[in-house]
C-alpha cells in the first residue's frame, strides 16, 4: 500500500483519488501591495486637502473663524471618509489585479480575496502611519531646536542678573527657612526689604498650591505683610489674602476642568479612530472580494463568448 493510500484509505466501491495540491502560493503580494501604494497616496491626497479646507475655516481675526467644537468634528468626519475611500479603493485594486485562480472553488476564492484586501489595508496603515510618525518626527525635532535656542538665550540673561537677584531663588527648603527666620514685628520685614518680603509670599504660595491649601498661620502673616505695604487695616489684608487665595483655586479649578475636557476629546478620538480603522479593514476585504469577482466575471464573459475551442 502506498503512502497516499495510507494516508487516504479507499472505501468499498471508490477509485483510487489522490488530493491535489497546487505548487503556487494562495497569496498573492504583487496585487497586496499595489493596492497599498494605492490606498497610501489616496489617503495623503486626501489628507492635504482636508488640510486645506481646514485652513479656510480658522483665521487669526475674532469672530472670522469656526469654533472649536466644529473643527474638530469636521476633522474627525474627514478623516474617518479619508479611511474609508482609501480602503474602498485599495481593496478593490487588490481584487482585480490577481490572477484567476483555477480549479479553486468559490467559497476559497472569496476567503482568498477578503484576506488579500485586508491585507493591502494593513500594509497601506503601516505606511500611512510610519509616513505621519516621521513627519511629526521632524516638526518636533525643528521646535526643539528653536526651543533650545530660546532657553540658551534665556538662560544667558537669567545668568547675568542671577548674580545681582537672589532673593527670589526658590529651593526645596526655602519655605521651611523662611518661616525659620520669621521676624516677630511683621511690618519691619515688609518696610525694610519689600524685594526679599515678595518673594517669601511668592514661596509661601507655591507651597500652598504643592500642598492643596496655605495654613492659617501663613495667611495671617501674609495679611501682615499687606497690611504694612499697603496700610490696610488687618481684617481687610487678611480679606485680601483669601480673595486671592480663591482665585488661585478658581484658576486651578479650570485648569483641571481644561485637562479633563482634553482627556474626553483625546479618548473619544481614539475611539472613533479604532472604530474606523475596523470598518475601513472590512471596506477593504468586502471592496477586494467585490473586485475579484469582477475580474473573474469579465474572464468568464470573454471566454463564453469566443466559443468553444476545436
Amino acid at each position: 500500500m502506498s503512502l497516499a493510500e495510507d494516508r487516504y484509505p479507499l472505501e468499498s466501491g471508490q477509485t483510487g483519488v489522490m488530493p491535489v495540491e497546487s505548487s503556487v502560493a494562495a497569496i498573492a503580494w504583487g496585487p497586496i501591495i499595489g493596492g497599498a501604494v494605492a490606498a497610501t497616496g489616496i489617503t495623503l491626497i486626501l489628507l492635504l486637502l482636508g488640510s486645506g479646507v481646514g485652513l479656510t475655516m480658522v483665521s487669526p481675526w475674532s469672530g472670522e473663524s469656526s469654533s472649536a467644537a466644529t473643527v474638530g468634528i469636521t476633522a474627525a468626519i474627514w478623516l474617518v471618509v479619508v479611511q474609508w475611500l482609501s480602503s474602498a479603493l485599495g481593496g478593490y485594486l487588490t481584487g482585480r489585479l490577481r490572477t484567476k485562480w483555477a480549479a479553486v472553488h468559490t467559497d476559497e476564492v472569496f476567503f482568498r480575496d477578503t484576506a488579500h484586501g485586508f491585507l493591502s489595508w494593513a500594509l497601506a496603515t503601516v505606511f500611512v502611519a510610519g509616513f505621519l510618525a516621521s513627519s511629526l518626527t521632524s516638526l518636533a525635532g525643528a521646535s526643539a531646536a528653536g526651543q533650545a535656542a530660546m532657553a540658551a538665550g534665556v538662560a544667558g540673561g537669567a545668568a547675568a542678573t542671577s548674580a545681582s537677584d537672589t532673593s527670589s531663588v526658590g529651593t526645596p527648603t526655602a519655605y521651611f527657612t523662611d518661616a525659620l527666620l520669621r521676624p516677630q514685628n511683621i511690618a519691619d520685614r515688609a518696610n525694610a526689604d519689600n524685594g526679599a518680603a515678595a518673594a517669601e509670599i511668592s514661596r509661601i504660595l507655591l507651597q500652598g498650591a504643592a500642598n492643596g491649601s496655605v495654613p492659617d498661620g501663613d495667611k495671617t502673616y501674609i495679611a501682615g505683610i499687606v497690611s504694612a505695604r499697603t496700610g490696610l487695616p488687618e481684617a481687610d489684608a487678611l480679606a485680601r489674602v483669601d480673595t486671592v487665595l480663591k482665585q488661585i483655586d478658581d484658576a486651578k479649578v479650570a485648569a483641571q476642568a481644561a485637562a479633563d475636557k482634553a482627556r474626553k476629546a483625546a479618548a473619544t478620538s481614539a475611539l472613533i479612530g479604532s472604530l474606523s480603522l475596523l470598518v475601513g479593514a472590512f471596506i477593504a476585504a468586502a471592496a477586494a472580494a467585490f473586485g475579484g469577482r469582477q475580474r473573474d466575471e469579465e474572464e468568464d464573459l470573454i471566454a463564453t463568448s469566443r466559443g468553444p475551442l476545436v
